[in-house]
């Protein structure tokens, strides 16, 4: 990381860099990374995907108006704890019902994954439902009221395929492969729960979490195995190619959901993709997310997971639109260079969510995250905002 910060004017340190190995939290550190105003605005201009722009500010850690102050209050002694109850009931009866239908079933193992997605018949039939309406419920508890949901058909968007992929009249119509998203909060997978309950790469040890775990098992879903370099495993790459034609090829096989980002912005940006989602070759069908927020928003960043959860619960109201897009079906061209087929889903996005484009990733996050958590007085400085 050291050479990463190097563009940026820092000092150098005896001591090794933070390596933050979370997308949207790093460990505590008190050494400042950047040393003046100047090098803080100039990061925050550079990754500005990453930036939060709410009252609640960098890290979550704002000074709060009097009456945010107030309202946050009321709703923690009030709302908070009926909202968590809820949230763990609803999230217990539908571990109950995994429980059951996972009964005398033996999963699936292989590539380092283990999952229940190969199941039929009954279970299926109650998993998926139950899995979609108890997604919906959640988003209720949690104040989403309401979603916004745009299928849209629009002449830019046709316009956009025919420039870059298209169906040939003379194909018949296929099956998409994956759903791709942009990616925003933790939220997004819940929403895409609640839609079309399809697996999503997840970390490793997810599938440990209390409850969780096995609802994530029942998903499908794609475990990273970071630490392994055993030369057994093809790499998440080559089993998510797999999911991949799998959903492209059979109407049975579950659903995957993919975020090429590898990381969540702040939800006005459209970070550079991986190809993973791309490989395979076949037809996706791009998913646009956006929460509107007037107070705290909910893109997952700088803030940490318990504070980011206790503000979202106290929020009396949130809001999210969804913009699905048409299948798109890659040209030959696109089918032969994942990257130029990637950058062109990207660029269609961007243009039907009016995101802006920016080519930084992870690295970058990586080096933003640290520096906020190495300089006790970088939150107040980053809420100024240029004349």
């Amino acid at each position: 990381m050291e050479s990463e910060l190097r563009g940026f004017n820092t000092k150098p340190s005896k001591t090794p860099q933070p390596d933050p190995t979370h997308d949207d939290a790093s460990s505590r550190d008190d050494r400042p990374l950047l040393t003046s105003v100047s090098n803080v605005l100039e990061l925050e201009k550079k990754c500005a995907a990453y930036f939060r722009n709410d009252v609640y500010g960098a890290m979550g850690r704002g000074e709060l108006p009097l009456m945010e102050k107030l309202q946050l209050g009321i709703a923690f002694v009030t709302l908070l704890p009926l909202r968590i109850i809820l949230v763990m009931t609803v999230l217990v009866v539908y571990y109950l019902i995994c429980r059951i239908c996972t009964l005398f079933s033996v999963p699936n193992h292989g590539e380092g994954q283990e999952d229940y997605a190969h199941l039929g018949g009954w279970r299926r039939t109650v998993i998926l439902p139950s899995g979609r309406f108890l997604s919906k419920t959640l988003l209720f508890l949690v104040g989403f009221y309401r979603i916004n949901e745009t299928h849209n058909g629009s002449k830019n968007s046709q316009e956009n395929s025919k420039t870059a992929g298209t169906l040939q009249p003379d194909e018949p119509e296929q099956r998409p492969g994956a759903i791709v998203s942009n990616h925003i909060s933790y939220l997004d997978i819940l929403y895409h729960m609640s839609s079309s309950f399809p697996s999503f790469v997840a970390k490793r040890s997810v599938a440990n979490i209390p409850l969780v775990g096995l609802i994530s098992k029942c998903l499908g879903c794609v475990y990273v195995q970071r630490e392994s370099k055993s030369s057994d495993f093809k790499g998440v790459s080559g089993v998510v190619t797999d999911r991949v034609c799998k959903a492209h090829q059979d109407e049975y096989a579950p659903k995957i959901l993919l975020f090429p980002e590898g990381t969540t912005t702040n939800g006005d940006y459209l970070i550079s993709f991986k190809t993973g989602a791309f490989l395979a070759r076949a037809p996706v069908v791009p998913v646009i997310l956006k929460y509107p927020y007037q107070r705290f928003s909910p893109a997952w960043e700088s803030v940490t997971g318990v504070r980011h959860v206790v503000f979202l619960l106290c929020q009396f109201v949130n809001h999210v639109e969804v913009t699905w897009l048409p299948v798109y079906y890659p040209s030959q061209l696109e089918k032969d260079d994942p990257k130029l087929y990637a950058n062109n889903v990207r660029r269609l996005m961007a243009s039907e969510g009016n995101l802006i484009l920016s080519d930084i990733g992870l690295a970058e996050k990586r080096i933003y995250l640290a520096t906020l958590n190495g300089n006790n007085s970088m939150p107040s400085v980053l809420r100024q905002k240029d004349d």
